[in-house]
């Protein structure tokens, strides 16, 4: 393998000399940054104009601000531009050789900053070695919405009726805000999404193929969540307030204020909605002992989310090569949920023999606070860089629950309730550290170190009713403390080079994991078993490998290969099984071990004036892959009825092929076509208490947006989404459609946006299912959130609507967090 990429490397370097001499052109280098902070300026335009004043030829800055730019010997004034900023010229520069010229600095033009447009339109997506960007800010179906509804109007991503995230169709997916895994994305669920405002992001990064930089966590790969930040000097930000059907109310503001000296950002918001859910199970049992083998369950959920979020941070620079940023996020909920599960037993004659109603309220209160601090030096201005990082986060939540349960036919029996209280706390420290080094021109040397170290523990504790005194008691057999703590520790490094037309970037990570379970719930008269607690260490090395070879200017091919690990969450776990209902309960599993993943992706790019078209082929090879799995547990209720368990566990083997291709398509000014569609095929080996679970699925998914500019400046968008049908060794799931529209028209002089749209307008977001076992066949159907009418008004105050000025670091994990050396494609 060396041999043939050291061979490639010296073919393509031929190429490009034997080219440039077959041209005779010579190569314009130099750098654009930002006045008064040195930033570089990405996608800032250079022209070269002739003594006629022709322009006859140009490019634009990369991420780090640099531009290339191959002419004819001659005489040429050089201009620069960017959006919003002064333009500066360089006249009558005589060039006969090969020459790189000093470093651009350019001043914002406040005189300009008012008239300032949609710049992002032109740049909806960015391709780098390792990842995918897009700017879903202009999204308008996400007014009003949560991160997790935008996240699902991404290309190559899907969120489930239960809020599950999939990256091309596996859920083994990292989510990481601002480059790092944070509170503000919950630890190991993703409940928190659904929180938090859509308005809050500027933009989301799919890395399929993450270099070293980048923990080795999640094997479909990471999704990282950038938040806004302005960049401007002086006083500026917005204010969103929105309501809906079903109750849906929420305000959110974006506020900043920055000097030369320091940046103050802060991102608040406050939510109160009700979301009304449904679910049906319909249970079929193949065994001549069970007296009522047909149960249907009708459930209703009646959601009420309060919430309050806060993001604060100030970022000081020292001087013009280094900063320091703190922050500090805040959140706080306060939920109730209502669950009322009717349950009819029918006997073997399909007469209904029983009806039983059994109705949960669950309050749940969430407080979360996490404090980080990153500091930043720029040795120079060539990329010389290093960054430290530390973050503190905690996350304290209390459910309460109370079950009640009685039956209404044939007669009315009160039954014993259950008083449920949980408390998880859950803390998470991190320390990062990553240095970058630029060899020569085109070289990069990178290394780090990373610590992430979690601990959760679980108070569960189950009181029941004594008959129906009124009295409880606790159940010791199932009251138990379960302290679950994974600590990560990580060193990498990574070089890339480019050779003319050829890019690479090779890394290695070495990971040590620790994962520690404790089980505390002995009481006298029952001591749990020893086998539930466990301390296991895991140590790997995980190679990366990016490739990108350009075609042309506005064409590329890239190659990418990594290893990861999935790690069992502790919700995956606990042993402890849910109580929601009495027949169907999930219980993790012990047992678990961490699943490893080699993945190829072979990727392609083309941009033409008005249409760009990405499209990439993968594979992806498990060991230890997790599956859940029902099974009966030989348990019954004390109705007789069997006790279905979900279980996840590890399976021998999980292959992946797919095939993913995306369009944007800008056919004329007042119309925006984006679409894509992905095609995977998983093959599961592998057997579990002596039953096969191995499968095939194949399966799809395809999602179409339209923007349409009407007049009176008002905009139109349609959202549409299909997730073909699946399947695994037990279950079948039929396919889902969604279908968005949104309208937004400007007004008061663009500074305020008012907005309409309508989520699941066909009120067809439902997953449907069917599990079949030689015990039993179950089917059911879901709906987490029923058909929503939004209403949003934004106002901005010294902001045009959707400005984007270019890309920088954050200072806070943002711009280019986890990139380290990039091709440029």
């Amino acid at each position: 393998m060396k041999i043939y990429l050291a061979a490639l490397c010296v073919f393509c370097l031929t190429f490009a000399t034997a080219q440039r001499q077959e041209d005779k052109d010579i190569t314009i280098k130099g750098k654009i940054v930002e006045d008064g902070t040195n930033y570089p300026l990405e996608y800032a335009t250079v022209a070269f104009i002739d003594t006629e004043g022709n322009i006859v030829t140009g490019g634009i800055t990369d991420l780090n601000g640099e531009y290339t730019v191959m002419i004819s010997p001659g005489v040429y004034t050089v201009q620069f531009e960017f959006i919003s900023y002064k333009t500066e010229r360089l006249t009558n520069q005589r060039f006969t050789k090969d020459t790189t010229l000093p470093t651009v600095s350019l001043a914002l033009d406040s005189e300009s900053l008012d008239e300032v447009v949609v710049r992002a339109e032109t740049t909806e997506v960015v391709v780098r070695l390792d990842k995918k960007i897009y700017n879903i800010g202009k999204d308008l179906t996400t007014s009003g919405a949560t991160v997790s509804d935008a996240l699902n109007n991404v290309p190559s991503v899907t969120v489930d009726v239960e809020g599950a995230i999939s990256l091309r169709g596996n859920e083994n997916v990292r989510i990481l805000i601002n480059g790092k895994p944070s509170a503000i994305a919950g630890f190991g669920s993703t409940d928190a999404l659904r929180q938090l405002p859509a308005d809050a992001i500027d933009r989301v990064e799919v890395i399929t193929s993450p270099s070293a930089r980048y923990d080795a966590e999640g094997t479909a790969g990471i999704l990282n969540i950038i938040l806004k930040k302005e960049k401007t000097l002086g006083l500026n930000g917005s204010f969103t307030a929105n309501y809906g059907v079903p109750l849906s109310s929420g305000f959110t503001g974006n506020i900043n204020l920055r000097t030369d000296k320091f940046n103050i950002f802060n991102t608040t918001g406050v939510r109160y909605n009700n979301s009304p859910g449904n679910a049906f199970f319909e249970n079929r049992y193949f065994s001549p002992s069970v007296a009522n083998p047909l149960v249907i369950e009708d459930r209703d959920y009646n959601r009420l989310r309060k919430g309050f979020n806060t993001n604060l941070g100030i970022e000081y620079f020292i001087n013009d090569k280094s900063s320091i940023t703190a922050s500090g996020f805040y959140r706080l909920g306060d939920n109730e949920t209502e669950t009322v599960n009717t349950t009819n037993e029918f006997n073997s004659q399909n007469n209904l023999a029983l009806t039983r109603l059994r109705t949960e309220n669950e309050g749940e209160e969430d407080d979360s606070y996490q404090f980080s601090l990153n500091y930043i030096n720029r040795f120079n201005e060539d990329g010389h860089e290093l960054k430290i990082d530390a973050q503190y986060e905690n996350d304290k939540e209390i459910e309460k629950s109370l079950i009640e349960e009685r039956n209404t036919f044939p007669s009315t029996v009160i039954l014993p309730s259950e008083d449920i209280t949980s408390i998880e706390t859950e803390t998470e420290l991190l320390l990062q550290a990553d240095y970058v080094l630029p060899l020569g021109e085109n070289a990069q040397f990178e290394a780090g170190i990373r610590g992430n170290y979690e601990e959760s523990i679980t108070d569960y504790e189950l009181l029941e009713e004594d008959g129906t005194s009124g009295v409880f008691v606790r159940n010791s057999d199932l009251s138990n403390v379960f302290t679950y703590n994974e600590n990560v520790n990580a060193v990498y490094s990574q070089y890339g080079n480019k050779f003319g037309q050829f890019s690479f970037l090779l890394g290695l990570r070495l990971e040590n994991t620790q994962l520690k379970g404790k089980v505390e719930a002995n009481t006298a008269n029952n001591p749990i078993e020893a086998n539930l607690n466990f301390d296991k260490n895991y140590t790997g090395l995980f190679p990366t490998v990016n490739l990108i070879y350009e075609l042309g200017e506005r064409e590329n091919v890239t190659l990418g290969y990594n290893r990861r690990i999935n790690r069992p969450r502790g919700f995956f776990i606990n042993p402890f099984p849910s109580r929601s209902s009495e027949a169907n309960v999930f219980q993790g599993n012990p047992n678990l071990d961490p699943a490893y993943a080699s993945a190829f992706d072979l990727g392609y790019l083309r941009r033409w004036d008005k249409l760009t078209l990405t499209a990439s082929i993968y594979y992806q090879h498990e060991t230890d892959a997790f599956e859940r799995i029902q099974e009966d547990t030989g348990e019954v209720t004390s109705n007789g009825i069997p006790i279905i368990r979900t279980i996840p566990i590890n399976l021998s083997t999980n292959q992946r092929y797919g095939f993913e291709a995306g369009m944007l398509y800008n056919p004329l000014k007042w119309l925006r076509l984006n679409g894509s569609f992905n095609f995977f095929k998983f093959v599961t080996d592998g057997f579990f208490n002596e039953v096969d679970y191995g499968a095939e699925n194949t399966s799809w998914f395809a999602r179409f947006s339209s923007k349409i500019s009407l007049p009176a400046k008002i905009d139109w968008q349609t959202n549409a989404f299909y997730r073909g049908p699946s399947n695994n060794a037990q279950t079948e799931s039929e396919g889902i459609l969604s279908l968005n529209l949104a309208f937004s028209k400007d007004i008061m002089d663009d500074n305020g946006t008012l907005a309409f749209n309508v989520s699941d307008l066909l009120n067809s977001r439902k997953r449907i299912s069917t599990t079949t076992t030689d015990t039993f066949i179950s089917e059911n159907e879901f709906q987490w959130r029923e058909r929503q009418f939004t209403l949003s008004f934004t106002y901005r105050f010294n902001q045009k609507k959707q400005r984007d000025r270019g890309r920088r670091d954050d200072g806070n994990g943002g711009d280019d967090e986890g990139e380290g050396f990039e091709g440029k494609p």
